[in-house]
């Protein structure tokens, strides 16, 4: 990505947590996190990842489809933020990042294999000699 398009994507993120967190917070129940944004090199495509707090999966890809339901209303509201520094908003498409998921899951895994090594009796183990 070229520095334009960083900034750009950066914008995108800070305006539409900010639109989320105030225009649309009474219509997506959990709390609902941007946590990254990548715009295409012509700036047409938004690709937004968010992270929602919730108990089950089910729940959050609903919110994630409400996002995608609510799509033309955020972006209106993003042309209405930012218009006077970009030339035209893009299209916005919402992912849900399991980010957070994936990581607790593998410290999950990693607290396992320290407690089967830590489990072992090192003077058991039987050597050849």
């Amino acid at each position: 990505m070229s520095i334009r398009t960083q900034r750009v994507a950066r914008l995108f993120q800070r305006e539409i947590a900010g639109i989320l967190g105030s225009e649309f917070a009474d219509q997506l129940h959990p709390m609902v996190t941007v946590t990254d944004c990548r715009v295409t090199a012509d700036l047409s495509i938004a690709y937004v990842y968010v992270s929602v707090m919730g108990d089950s999966s089910a729940q959050k890809n609903a919110v994630v489809s409400k996002l995608k339901d609510l799509t033309p209303r955020i972006r209106k509201s993003l042309g209405g933020a930012i218009r006077h520094q970009v030339k035209s908003i893009p299209e916005l498409r919402f992912f849900l990042d399991e980010t957070l998921e994936h990581a607790s899951r593998m410290d999950e895994l990693f607290g396992r294999i320290r407690e089967e090594r830590s489990g072992r009796d090192p003077e058991s183990v039987e050597t050849d000699g």
